[in-house]
Formats: C-alpha cells, sequence, structure tokens
C-alpha cells in the first residue's frame, strides 16, 4: 500500500482540561485523536454518506512521548493504514508547533450502518476516498 495523504488540524491546547499537575488530562488526548478522524472524515466525506454510515471505536492505544502544558499550540496529523472488511486502523500523531512529537495513536474504527449500527463492509470507493490526494 503507497502511504496516504496526511490530514493535521492546529489546536490550542484545551485549557479546562490542564491538570493540577499543570499537564493535558489523559482523557484529553483521546478527545484530540477523535476530533482529528472526525474532521478527516468531514473533509474527504459527504453529507450523505455521513447519514448512511459512522464510525465506532474499537480500540484505543495512545504513547505518551512528552506532557502537553497549557499555551502549547497543537498540531493533530492523522492518516489512514489498512482497512479490513469492516475495519480500518488510523494513526495520529500529536506535535507542537515546532515539531516536537508528544504523543502518538493507533485507534482501529469499525465502519456501521447509521440506522443499525451494524458493521458494514468497507468498499472500494471509501478506500478511495482516503487513499487519494483529494481529501488531503
Amino acid at each position: 500500500m503507497t502511504t496516504p495523504p496526511r490530514f493535521t488540524l492546529t489546536v490550542p491546547v484545551p485549557v479546562e482540561d490542564i491538570d493540577r499537575h499543570g499537564h493535558l488530562n489523559n482523557v484529553a488526548y483521546v478527545r484530540l485523536v477523535q476530533d482529528v478522524a472526525a474532521a478527516h472524515w468531514h473533509t474527504v466525506s459527504t453529507p450523505e454518506l455521513r447519514r448512511e454510515v459512522a464510525w465506532f471505536v474499537r480500540r484505543h492505544e495512545i504513547d505518551y512521548h512528552k506532557p502537553i502544558r497549557d499555551g502549547d499550540a497543537l498540531e493533530l496529523i492523522t492518516w489512514v493504514g489498512e482497512p479490513t472488511a469492516a475495519t480500518w486502523e488510523r494513526f495520529v500523531e500529536i506535535r507542537t508547533s515546532d515539531g516536537t512529537l508528544m504523543a502518538s495513536a493507533r485507534t482501529v474504527w469499525v465502519l456501521v450502518d447509521a440506522t443499525t449500527a451494524r458493521p458494514k463492509r468497507i468498499d472500494a470507493a471509501l478506500k478511495g476516498m482516503f487513499t487519494s490526494d483529494a481529501g488531503a
């Protein structure tokens, strides 16, 4: 598989998520991973497709490299990995504006029918949305 295009979202550190130790609470990392995935999905998909299908998380893995502190501007960088019949792995890097890697994540997402919430097969058209430069 060729390297899929990266999608980047720049966000401020959520001040309300700075814990008593002065760094970003671990739960906020999951939200950031989810937020960049959703932003990427909204960029490559259509409103019609978003009414037909949704994504559920099967697994999150996060490696914390350095603590994120208040005042940091973050670059959330995501790309997809290998799909299976109904799942797709997605990778996220959380970096500061100077490029320092703060955290990295791998999430396995399940494509589901938006009405029934039952898994749905990932077809060639959907694969093309994430692997072409059109969505980046």
